[in-house]
């Protein structure tokens, strides 16, 4: 919600906070049914259900009311004008996609409720929601910092070139140092895209300060960020399909995992 909201102000855009009850949540009401087998016990034993799940989702409705206007209210507080709330049914990347339409930039925490019990440091929803989307995505950390400086994880293709290009042409980070960071084998094509990506942010009035530092990706990015006191990372996310991914592992969740910042993932 802070991210949000310091989003939202940065671009003049309107907020909204969208809250999704998933439908076909397993709930155990923890009684015994086993044993009605009497007289019309198969109509009561169905009212019963249907009175039970009607009951749980209006609880599940007025719980995300007050969730969404506790957002609503700190969104207020810290300058957004009238931020939106609304609340429905459905499957969380499947909802999101509907909006992708109206919606220049989605903002998710990139771990759930679940993660102080499972240990996990990025929530299993990230990669399927930000594989469904097109739009840029911010995956948020717990706490909220405002950002004062910036690193774009170049490679010199499409995606990281149409994101320069957004980066120049949006207010979201304007005013803010920008380090423009390659990794990998120096070569004459690698220092001409990064002259590019340096010359167009310039053009724009951005101060860019950009390098080219050999080795693995994942190491130079993470190592840039700790040592350059770097509050955003921007780069681009899950190129390859699902299942190159699961038999060898995906460079953006090892990227998210290790930088421990805030990301803006282009899709």
């Amino acid at each position: 919600a802070d991210y949000a909201g310091w989003a939202a102000r940065r671009m003049e855009s309107p907020l909204e906070f969208l809250h999704i009850i998933d439908r076909h949540q397993e709930m155990a009401t923890g009684n015994d049914h086993s044993g009605a087998i009497g007289f019309d016990a198969q109509e009561t034993l169905l009212n019963e259900l249907s009175n039970q799940d009607e009951s749980c989702s209006k609880a599940a409705r007025e719980r995300g009311r007050l969730f969404l206007n506790r957002l609503r209210e700190r969104a207020i507080k810290s300058g957004v004008e009238s931020p939106d709330i609304r609340q429905r049914y459905g499957v969380l990347e499947e909802a999101l996609v509907e909006q992708e339409d109206g919606v220049r930039l989605f903002v998710l925490g990139r771990r759930g409720e679940s993660a102080v019990s499972t240990q996990r440091d990025l929530g299993r929803n990230v990669e399927r929601v930000v594989r469904a989307l097109h739009k840029p995505i911010l995956a948020v950390t717990d706490s909220f910092t405002e950002p004062r400086r910036v690193l774009i994880a170049f490679d010199g293709g499409i995606v990281t070139r149409r994101g320069v290009e957004m980066v120049a042409a949006s207010p979201l980070f304007r005013g803010l140092p920008v380090h423009l960071l390659m990794s990998g084998k120096k070569s004459q094509d690698g220092l001409k895209q990064l002259e590019w990506a340096k010359t167009t942010l310039e053009a724009a009035s951005f101060h860019v300060s950009p390098s080219l530092v050999p080795g693995d990706a994942e190491r130079v990015i993470a190592k840039a960020v700790h040592d350059q006191g770097i509050d955003m990372l921007i780069m681009g996310a899950y190129s390859h399909s699902p299942l190159r991914s699961l038999l060898f592992g995906s460079k953006t969740s090892d990227l998210l995992r290790s930088a421990k910042v805030p990301t803006l993932l282009l899709r």
